[in-house]
């Protein structure tokens, strides 16, 4: 099985809040699928694991920044993405801090406008209290660890 590194983001709002993005798959081998998870995203081949974090921030919220900082978490996990291919998912984390909360699509592929149906902030209490699946799991864990 391929390994595959992503990376990924905790950003945060000024209140604490966290950003995640809804995921509804209708259609292809993920059908059925319907979660709330962070944003980020593989690293492509000839990218730094930073060069890519950067990509993707910008990609799946429109926030630029010159770095991402150090890692604060990291996650493996067996999953199977979009195109039906089972990978070791190596999850590299970083922290952004934001002061606004507006976001921008602008820069969505065509896979993304289709399964990232929403997004909202949610507080730890939220996070605690959901009915919903979220990704990752210990994510009030990472959250409560960050300096």
């Amino acid at each position: 099985m391929r390994r595959r590194l992503s990376a990924r983001f905790l950003i945060l709002d000024q209140a604490g809040r966290i950003l995640l993005f809804r995921f509804v798959y209708k259609r292809g081998p993920l059908a059925g699928q319907d979660f709330w998870g962070t944003p980020g995203g593989g690293v492509e081949d000839g990218e730094t694991l930073e060069q890519a974090a950067l990509r993707e921030l910008v990609e799946e919220t429109g926030l630029r920044r010159d770095s991402v900082g150090p890692e604060v978490a990291r996650r493996e996990v067996v999953l199977q993405l979009p195109d039906g291919e089972h990978v070791v998912q190596d999850e590299r984390f970083f922290v952004v801090r934001v002061t606004d909360n507006a976001l921008s699509k602008a820069d969505w592929t065509d896979l993304e406008r289709e399964v990232m149906v929403e997004h909202r902030w949610w507080s730890l209490d939220e996070l605690a209290q959901t009915e919903a699946t979220v990704w990752p799991k210990n994510l009030r864990e990472m959250i409560g660890a960050l300096p």
